[in-house]
């Protein structure tokens, strides 16, 4: 079982919304980014060294009561991997984390993170060659012994995408290696699963594209032409959901569906139980409390029509819902994680510090896979029968 260090800190979830807010923020300085960035990097850091010393002092040596409550067996490979951190006060130069440890970070991604389990994020070699295929033709009714008129068609496209490189700082208290290797594992893992979680959401949601070495988030316009210093451009506005009630939100959702239900090419697509919506939490709570009802049991239900999702995310813009087919959205990572020790000087007198590195790859299918709505919703409780 796997070590969990999920309840973090408040100050952690401070100084990431902080880093939310500034990095959406077009008029935010590289200074700006820098500092909110390494202000929620050293909350991240707290935040782990609290909840391992917390968990450590209350645990029993027993193996199985470790279990029990959640501890990570380690595998022979990891145990010893670990355990030369421990021996060497920290990793080594080019090390390549266990590939046990690798799939746990990318299931920490999917699984902490409900947006990037929603964008169907797929792990994929560092060059990958997209095959596309847009069929066309039918077959064509004729007599029984008549000659086979029907052709069928496939036009196939290739697209070689590179993936960009994403990196982060692990930073490793000295003083860890009291704990042991399985701390020591859990504590690299959720430093670096969280790091890159929020790094790929950011990116998959905002990102502009190549000319900075980001991957084109949802909210880019594919079709404007690309500004060679600030990338892809935003999308304009497709419309406004109010959720002001049932019939209006049916009508609303509606046409969402509609316009996800063609591609840019004008050929139809299937999106049925494949459509997310993508709400910043400032909003969340007044879009579920719009769909929000008593039912004949007395129970309180949520639930949208057309088995629509909604899922939070911090760097969506408040005010502003994002729709998006999430099949129709290419989110890739690439290689092992790779750990290397960071050979400038700095002044870390109680950690060592070392580099994570790992590749990622983001594009929608088209420019009509997603769009964005202006949130509308009255503080004014609605009097209108609904019947």
């Amino acid at each position: 079982m796997t070590i969990k260090l999920t309840n973090h800190t408040a100050a952690y979830n401070d100084a990431k919304k902080a880093y939310a807010k500034v990095v959406k923020n077009e008029g935010s300085t590289p200074e700006q980014i820098e500092s909110a960035w390494n202000t929620m990097q050293d909350e991240l850091v707290n935040s782990l060294r609290t909840q391992i010393t917390e968990a450590v002092q209350t645990q029993n040596a027993d193996q199985t009561i470790l279990a029990a409550r959640g501890v990570n067996v380690l595998t022979s490979e990891e145990t010893k991997f670990f355990n030369t951190v421990v021996q060497s006060d920290g990793f080594t130069d080019d090390i390549i984390l266990p590939e046990t440890t690798v799939d746990r970070i990318f299931d920490d991604l999917t699984t902490d993170h409900p947006f990037l389990s929603e964008i169907n994020l797929q792990k994929k070699g560092l060059v990958t060659r997209i095959i596309k295929s847009d069929p066309s033709g039918a077959a064509v009714w004729g007599k029984v012994f008549g000659e086979i008129k029907g052709q069928l068609e496939s036009a196939f496209s290739e697209e070689k995408v590179t993936q960009s490189k994403l990196t982060a700082f692990v930073v490793l208290p000295k003083d860890l290696d009291t704990f042991g290797p399985a701390w020591i594992e859990s504590y690299v893992r959720t430093q670096i699963a969280e790091t890159f979680a929020v790094a790929l959401e950011n990116g998959f949601i905002n990102g502009v594209g190549p000319v900075k070495d980001e991957p084109i988030g949802l909210i880019r316009d594919l079709d404007a032409a690309v500004d060679p210093a600030t990338g892809h451009a935003k999308k304009a506005i497709a419309g406004t959901l109010t959720f002001a009630d049932s019939k209006t939100t049916v009508k609303e959702l509606s046409q969402v569906m509609s316009y996800l239900s063609a591609k840019s090419n004008g050929k139809s697509v299937k999106i049925g139980g494949k459509v997310v919506l993508v709400v910043n939490p400032i909003d969340s709570w007044e879009v579920k409390a719009q769909y929000t009802f008593l039912n004949a049991n007395g129970t309180y239900v949520t639930a949208l029509p057309f088995n629509l999702r909604i899922v939070e995310s911090e760097f969506a813009t408040a005010g502003e819902v994002i729709a998006f087919v999430n099949n129709r959205y290419d989110a890739y990572t690439a290689g092992g994680v790779q750990i290397n020790k960071f050979d400038q000087t700095l002044a870390l007198e109680d950690c060592y510090l070392y580099t994570a590195k790992q590749f990622a790859f983001g594009k929608a299918d088209d420019n009509k896979a997603t769009a964005i709505y202006t949130l509308s919703i009255s503080t004014t409780p609605s009097t209108t029968p609904e019947g």
